[in-house]
């Protein structure tokens, strides 16, 4: 039995749709000068990268290429000398675009203090994601990169492949788009490894777009697409990756185990079409793919660890099954009652204020999350109103009545002004 097929990967048109165009640089240049603005170092030099959407694009290249000079780029955190850059269409310093993308740097810069509910909580608020649903996020990716276990710790004591996995997690909170990785599996052990590229799959599978930034060139051979080649700011070599690998002049066949006659008589039949066996070999598999295997049995026996998890299922926000539940009816009241704050609370106002207030104090915002904190935090409460007597509220209330000032009796007065003349005496 023979198996010759191999998966083929086909490169974007050049009439390709522009609104499947999500990252597109044309002639793109980065010039750094000196303090007297003369030319010091050319870090891109006039490339042109066209990434299409649902794709896994793999930005390859050694150190001083200008690989993370061109993701600044795209991000909007640098200026290009010329050149252009569209990301869905639009200038990459675009504030309406920004919640399209995930970024993970090269480098996770997280506040130590944290841990990592409050790490995600956090960048969920920067995208205005409001309670309940940054709750339901922030638990389904914990488990989802493995640190469910390890949620309260603070992320200063984490390890760096620990580090990188909550960093992936705070990439994916606002289910962006387009995700750029650069070295997602730096620090990360085999299993964080493999979890990283299935994840990257499947989050290719639903539809997002990915460009990827790695030095290890066995990680973007299992997942890209396609791959763009530079050195010294240049775009050497762009395609697909079986366009880039494969080797035309040579052929593997695969079949059941030989034995030495069945060699020697491919040998003999090859000889007569003037072509000879290069190698015979048994195949072998991964030393990854071994490690996992040895792992997984040790996780079905039940051994313990103190580190990250091997991982849960894809987040179902990123899976497009997040169901946005209804809140509850307390935390709705909340909401509305917050949504304003009359600014002369407290202040009797007359009839004719009434019904409108001044527009430059009509209302001041209130963070939410701290009202309820507030009314939820432990501690002195005021004294609470006693019930009201149960009458009909038309019968008036009744006027307690004054208590007659007690008289006094004038002998002890004088029994105790007659000692103190005593002892002056």
């Amino acid at each position: 039995m023979t198996s010759l097929d191999t998966p083929t990967r086909t490169a974007p048109d050049a009439d390709v749709d522009t609104r499947d165009m999500i990252i597109k640089c044309a002639k793109l240049t980065k010039m750094f000068r000196d303090f007297w603005m003369r030319n010091r170092v050319k870090a891109v030099n006039a490339i042109d990268i066209e990434v299409l959407r649902g794709e896994v694009f793999g930005l390859l290249g050694p150190n001083g290429s200008g690989k993370s000079t061109t993701i600044k780029m795209i991000l909007g955190l640098l200026h290009p000398t010329s050149g252009h850059i569209a990301i869905f269409g639009r200038h990459p310093r675009d504030v309406a675009i920004k919640k399209q993308i995930g970024y993970l740097p090269e480098e996770s810069y997280l506040y130590r203090f944290l841990n990592a509910r409050e790490t995600l909580d956090y960048y969920g608020r920067l995208f205005h994601q409001n309670r309940s649903q940054r709750k339901r996020r922030i638990e389904t990716l914990l488990e989802m990169v493995g640190l469910d276990k390890v949620a309260n710790r603070p992320v200063g004591e984490y390890s760096k492949g620990m580090q990188r996995r909550i960093g992936l997690a705070q990439a994916l909170i606002n289910d962006p788009q387009l995700l750029i990785l650069d070295e997602p599996t730096t620090g990360l052990d085999p299993i964080g490894t493999r979890q990283i590229k299935d994840l990257i799959l499947e989050l290719k599978r639903r539809g997002k777009t990915i460009l990827l930034c790695s030095h290890l060139l066995a990680d973007v051979e299992d997942v890209c697409d396609r791959v763009s080649i530079m050195f010294g700011g240049k775009v050497r070599r762009e395609g697909t990756v079986d366009e880039l690998l494969v080797q035309e002049s040579l052929t593997n066949l695969q079949t059941t185990q030989l034995d030495a006659e069945d060699v020697q008589a491919i040998e003999q039949l090859l000889e007569k079409r003037g072509k000879h066996i290069e190698r015979v070999e048994q195949p072998r598999q991964k030393l990854e793919a071994l490690f996992l295997n040895i792992v997984h049995e040790a996780q079905a026996e039940g051994v313990d660890t103190s580190g990250a998890t091997g991982g849960g299922p894809l987040a179902e926000f990123l899976r497009g099954d997040e169901q946005e539940v209804q809140e509850d009816v307390g935390e709705a009241l909340i909401d509305r009652l917050v949504e304003t704050k009359p600014a002369d609370a407290g202040k009797t106002s007359g009839p004719a204020d009434a019904t409108k207030t001044p527009p430059a104090e009509a209302a001041e915002p209130i963070e939410r999350d701290s009202l309820i904190d507030e009314l939820v935090s432990p501690g002195d409460k005021p004294e609470q109103a006693k019930p009201r007597d149960d009458r009909s509220s038309s019968e008036p209330s009744p006027v307690p009545e004054p208590q007659p000032e007690e008289d006094v009796d004038d002998s002890v007065l004088d029994s105790l002004l007659g000692d103190e003349k005593k002892k002056d005496k």
